[in-house]
């Protein structure tokens, strides 16, 4: 088997994710009441140090985790941000005295990460620098209280990534983390969007459910995840055949698939994470692992987490995203199409702004989609069984039962974290061995 290093970065840009069906780009999450989003920890957002009215970075002796001092030796020139508020900057120059910067390693809407050379620490980190406007600095801040508060429980750092630290700089919040590998998306973009093998996605499955469980247990609910935030630790891989592309040639690259050589992962971005309450039904998660009582606006809580599960377990095991549209009827229709018919019971309940996908007590569908496309991509989906034994070639019947827990549409009916690792689908597994 050949082997190679796969160099990669997480924080890739989300927008440009090549399907079948082209994506028409993710959905803007709606900001959300500060009552709502900003409770972090028992603190209200309000209380949160910001400091996006002053460059004199603040007193934070107190905090072990924060740098002390700004680089005045061989601090680089002072730049003007770029017109969206993000840090500019040049290869090879300080971020403090501390930080040497390597290479680019991301961008997003919330700043850049790059990678940089910890001279303190002799090894390579990821910084998270965050553009310098208000609600970006403020998202920042309650990150890094999640941050920290999950590392108080994570003794052991298995589960989510850990933060090195964080400082203030020249009206940017930075925060260090450790350097991982390529996301789970990327890992399958760079593969041509070949599926995993089952026992990885056993393997992957069992992680993040145990991460999830770990947060749900501290009363908080990611409400963000899919592969782009569930990163490898590392990216290094094999190249096996892939028995079911193969080409008439054997040199053919098509032939051969990439399969990581470790299978242990971390959950990132906890930009959107909460804590839990009662009647949270602004808009969570990104379109395609977002669960039908938020998009029914029927109020939401742990569960939203468990659908986002099930959505990626699928997705892993096909290569493709389980529900590949970008607008909510047909991704309701597609829900339907894939796992049954909405209940009633949940269809009476939806709110003023779901109201138009609802007709007489069922969906509106076909006749409320927008055009030809949209219902053709909604029929060419198979049942949920159908799907998932196109592509996986044992443990089949055990890993459709336990989406299936995993994806029911009553979130009250739904698995928990717990309940879903206790599955034969895992345990069965662990036995064997």
């Amino acid at each position: 088997m050949e082997m190679e290093r796969m160099i990669e970065f997480p924080h890739t840009h989300l927008d440009r994710r090549p399907r079948k069906r082209a994506r028409l780009g993710w959905d803007v999450v709606p900001e959300a009441p500060k009552a709502q989003v900003g409770i972090c920890c028992g603190q209200e957002i309000a209380n949160i140090p910001s400091f996006a009215s002053t460059r004199a970075p603040s007193d934070h002796s107190s905090n072990p985790l924060f740098v002390k001092g700004v680089a005045r030796n061989g601090s680089p020139p002072w730049r003007e941000d770029d017109k969206d508020g993000h840090y500019m900057f040049a290869l090879g120059e300080n971020l403090t005295s501390r930080y040497k910067i390597h290479s680019k390693m991301g961008e997003g809407t919330f700043g850049q990460v790059l990678e940089c050379w910890d001279r303190e620490k002799k090894e390579m980190v990821a910084i998270k620098i965050v553009r310098g406007i208000r609600k970006y600095r403020d998202a920042a801040m309650i990150e890094i209280e999640v941050l920290q508060q999950l590392g108080k429980h994570d003794k052991g750092g298995n589960r989510c990534v850990q933060i090195r630290n964080w400082f203030d700089y020249r009206n940017h919040i930075c925060i260090v983390f450790e350097k991982l590998g390529p996301s789970l998306y990327d890992f399958l973009r760079k593969n041509n969007y070949r599926s995993f093998p089952i026992d990885l996605v056993r393997d992957i499955g069992r992680q993040l459910l145990e991460c999830v469980a770990f947060m749900h247990d501290l009363r908080m609910i990611h409400t963000d995840l899919k592969p782009e935030n569930i990163l490898l630790v590392s990216g290094d891989y094999v190249k096996v055949h892939d028995y079911k592309n193969l080409s008439r040639s054997p040199r053919d690259s098509s032939n051969f698939k990439r399969v990581p050589k470790s299978s242990a992962i971390k959950v990132i971005d906890f930009g959107s994470t909460t804590y839990d309450r009662q009647d949270q039904n602004y808009i969570v998660s990104t379109r395609h692992y977002r669960a039908p009582e938020v998009i029914l606006g029927l109020g939401w809580r742990f569960p939203c987490d468990i659908w986002s599960v099930g959505c990626i377990l699928v997705e892993l095991c096909s290569g493709e995203a389980l529900f590949q549209t970008h607008e909510n009827l047909e991704h309701l229709a597609m829900m339907e199409r894939v796992l049954g018919p909405l209940p009633q019971e949940m269809l009476k309940k939806v709110d003023r702004h779901a109201e138009k996908y609802v007709r007489r007590g069922r969906l509106d569908w076909p006749e409320g989609a927008t055009s030809r496309d949209s219902i053709k991509a909604v029929q060419k989906l198979a049942r949920l069984p159908n799907l998932i034994m196109q592509h996986v070639d044992h443990s089949g019947g055990e890993l459709i039962h336990l989406v299936q827990g995993l994806l029911r549409y009553d979130p009250l009916l739904r698995l928990t974290a717990r309940e879903a690792l206790r599955h034969p689908f895992f345990t069965r597994d662990s036995l064997r061995r």
